[in-house]
C-alpha cells in the first residue's frame, strides 16, 4: 500500500466516523455525548488535514530518494 493510498484511507474512515456520529447523536444527546464528541471527535478533521499534509511531504521525499537511488 502505497503512502498516497494510506493517507485517502485515512480521509475516508474520518468521513465515514463523522456519518456515523451523525447517526449515534440522533439518539445520544446527553452531556456524555457532548463531552465525547468534544473531546475526541471536534479536532479530528484538522489533525487529519494536518497528517494528509505530512503524509504528501513524505511521499514527495520517497519519490525523490527513489528517483536518485536509480
Amino acid at each position: 500500500m502505497s503512502i498516497r493510498t494510506s493517507g485517502a484511507n485515512l480521509a475516508r474512515a474520518v468521513k465515514d466516523l463523522s456519518l456515523q456520529w451523525e447517526q449515534t447523536r440522533a439518539s445520544w444527546r446527553d452531556a456524555k455525548a457532548l463531552e465525547f464528541e468534544a473531546k475526541y471527535l471536534e479536532g479530528l478533521p484538522h489533525q487529519v488535514t494536518r497528517t494528509a499534509s505530512v503524509i504528501e511531504e513524505i511521499d514527495h521525499i520517497l519519490r525523490k530518494v527513489r528517483s536518485d537511488c536509480e
